[in-house]
């Protein structure tokens, strides 16, 4: 068992402008490889978004063009199952940054631990990372795509070893999760499938 967690930042509110990344390889042991970088948007930043997440113009300046990672992303990427927190932000800054530069996509299989969190804990308040984190005793920096990844991973592991499975189809079948994918110019989201909850007849 095999998956790779991401975690992007963005310059501003559009889903093509990724200023930072980050990657985390993991298997049932735990995490195995490790990669991040920053990256120059090509356009401006919104205030907002580097309070958010503290990067700045001038932090990029030098930094590469997503085109420049692509190479390497895709790499970690292609023929992997991919998990995000909150997958669907995160798989539209990749599809949307590489319609923007007339990029090939890759072709991957993900999921997203906010929605499999929702099934394994549902009696926690919410299901930011943040909350999931302290749920799980983790320590990390909010919002820095390297340390968002890693835990996102971590919750990914939890929630495995929560069901008392040996790999992730027996996992998503206990959780009546179906994965989703990106292919060349298309994607489908992953599926959440009914939970059906026993009936008890009282009796007067």
């Amino acid at each position: 068992m095999e998956f790779v967690s991401i975690d992007f930042e963005t310059a501003n509110e559009k889903r093509s402008s990724p200023c930072a990344i980050g990657v985390v390889v993991a298997n049932k042991n735990g995490i195995v490889d490790e990669y991040y970088s920053l990256i120059n948007p090509l356009m401006e930043f919104s205030p907002y978004n580097t309070y958010v997440h503290g990067i700045t113009e001038n932090d990029v300046a030098d930094a590469p063009t997503f085109p420049e990672l692509w190479p390497a992303l895709h790499n970690y990427l292609a023929h992997n199952l991919v998990i995000a927190h909150n997958a669907s932000f995160d798989m539209s800054v990749i599809r949307h940054t590489l319609d923007r530069f007339d990029l090939q996509y890759p072709d991957l299989e993900y999921l997203c631990t906010a929605n499999i969190s929702k099934r394994v804990w549902p009696d926690l308040h919410n299901h930011k990372l943040n909350t999931l984190a302290d749920h799980h005793h983790i320590m990390f920096e909010h919002h820095h795509a390297l340390e968002d990844a890693r835990v996102a991973a971590k919750v990914f592991l939890k929630a495995i070893e929560e069901y008392e499975v040996g790999s992730v189809e027996m996992f998503l079948q206990k959780c009546k999760i179906a994965k989703g994918r990106i292919y060349e110019r298309g994607y489908v989201p992953p599926k959440s499938k009914a939970v059906k909850r026993s009936s008890k007849i009282r009796l007067f």
